[in-house]
């Protein structure tokens, strides 16, 4: 167990879980409009076709079902999309075999794996992950922000809560992003990769006394409402293209519905429809 959750002790009677990049932070288009969709055009040769390519690429990794997924397997749906209708890509069942059978899905693993088997399109893959890594790095910081309200919703939440960042980034991009708007004032604690998944994390959190039922995960993707179902958990949705009125949403309204006992059931299902519908239309 990560040493965060064990110096970490409960405050409040309840908890509110908060995702960070395209949720909080509006930090996952720039992402992948400049830096994921562009470095596998480049990788692998299909520039002519950039634009379709791009939006494929978009689709499946920031407005469907699979928003959020990780980078490996958004790759090869891209690339198979890409396969025969924009040109031919070398070694897909090879990646699809590492992608599926893997346990872990990183640099580390790819590196891993090339030690056992030569393999042009994992090699690739590598090229391209070590090159989406350094142009984000390269992204200005001014342009990763957090959306309208997202600071007013905190500070709300805070009144009433202990509020948890649950996220999947590395911790020193969330430490820095939270720090320079001034939303690491309204929180308890930092779960990032480094303290494990989003639902491990949400678990611990648990064990120091919450009720399931006076705990939220806000999240934007699928793999949000995952983590709170699978722990029991309440989940509100911030949806993609809607960012700025969930947040309002939920300092006007949801947050009071929390707190009072009512957000669970109706109101909850009627969230999780709406956040459903949003990804598939």
């Amino acid at each position: 167990m990560s040493d965060i959750f064990e110096s970490y002790e409960k405050k409040r009677p309840f908890l509110v879980c908060v995702d960070s990049d395209g949720c909080a932070m509006d930090t996952m288009d720039i992402k992948h409009f400049r830096c994921f969709g562009p470095e596998m055009i480049r990788e692998w040769d299909l520039e002519e076709s950039a634009e379709p390519v791009q939006e494929n690429w978009n689709h499946v990794n920031l407005y469907s079902m699979t928003r959020g997924v990780n980078r490996f397997k958004g790759l090869l749906a891209a690339l198979e999309n890409a396969d025969g209708k924009y040109g031919h890509i070398d070694g897909l069942a090879e990646l699809e075999e590492w992608v599926e059978s893997s346990p872990e899905l990183s640099n580390r693993a790819i590196e891993a794996q090339l030690q056992k088997q030569d393999s042009a399109i994992l090699s690739k893959a590598l090229e391209w992950s070590k090159a989406v890594n350094e142009s984000i790095s390269r992204l200005p910081h001014e342009e990763n922000k957090p959306f309208n309200g997202v600071g007013e919703a905190l500070a709300c939440a805070h009144q009433f809560a202990d509020v948890a960042i649950v996220s999947s980034a590395n911790r020193e991009a969330v430490v820095e992003e939270w720090t320079r708007f001034g939303l690491i004032e309204s929180t308890d604690i930092l779960c990032t990769q480094e303290a494990g998944t989003k639902a491990a994390c949400i678990a611990e959190l648990l064990k120091k006394g919450y009720e399931p039922n006076r705990v939220l995960m806000v999240g934007d993707a699928p793999g949000d409402l995952d983590a709170a179902q699978t722990n029991g958990v309440l989940f509100y949705p911030i949806l993609v293209r809607n960012e700025d009125k969930s947040w309002k949403d939920f300092t006007d309204t949801v947050l009071q519905e929390f707190i009072h006992g009512e957000y669970a059931g109706k109101n909850e299902t009627e969230q999780i429809e709406a956040f459903r519908e949003n990804l598939t239309s």
